[in-house]
């Protein structure tokens, strides 16, 4: 599972003549451990959310980008697209939307039903974001203004304020 999404971005990025590279680790899915093998900072880190958004005749899914190091806020994103509440999607979702294991997921939307969001804090403090490419074991550390180019997410705010 995720090999074929995995496929899928590193064609998508050679195709667009992105400017990245492939890199092959051990197979970690929390954030801080794979950012210390990549020897990349957190803060660069791209870490993707499968949330529903329900309530006022609202049912989407989204996949939500922020920064490793900050927390989502969900009612944020709800409210966005109309919705009353968000929640995360339930493990079969995730596998249908983005055909991924959870902690591999790209910040790449190959779904129709998937809508890409990402919180502008992650572009504004690095020249390359990092993330895992699809599977546990590869992750992709890429220029952060091609990625913009290239995934053309829809800019939202919606980290919680750090404390």
């Amino acid at each position: 599972m995720g090999t074929s999404t995995h496929h899928q971005l590193i064609t998508l990025l050679t195709e667009q003549g992105a400017r990245f590279r492939v890199m092959e680790h051990e197979a970690v899915g929390k954030c801080e451990a794979v950012s210390e093998i990549r020897g990349t900072d957190l803060r660069q880190g791209a870490k993707a959310l499968v949330c529903k958004v329900k309530g006022n005749g609202v049912k989407k899914h989204v996949l939500a980008i922020l920064a490793a190091d900050l927390q989502a806020d969900l009612s944020q994103l709800a409210s966005h697209f109309g919705g009353l509440k968000a929640s995360l999607a339930s493990p079969a979702e995730v596998d249908t939307l983005t055909a991924c294991v959870f902690g591999a997921i790209p910040p790449f939307s190959f779904h129709p039903d998937l809508a890409l969001v990402a919180d502008p804090l992650l572009f504004e403090r690095f020249d390359e974001i990092a993330f895992n490419a699809g599977l546990l074991e590869k992750s992709v550390i890429m220029d952060t203004q091609d990625y913009l180019r290239i995934a053309r997410p829809e800019l939202v705010n919606f980290h919680k304020p750090s404390s």
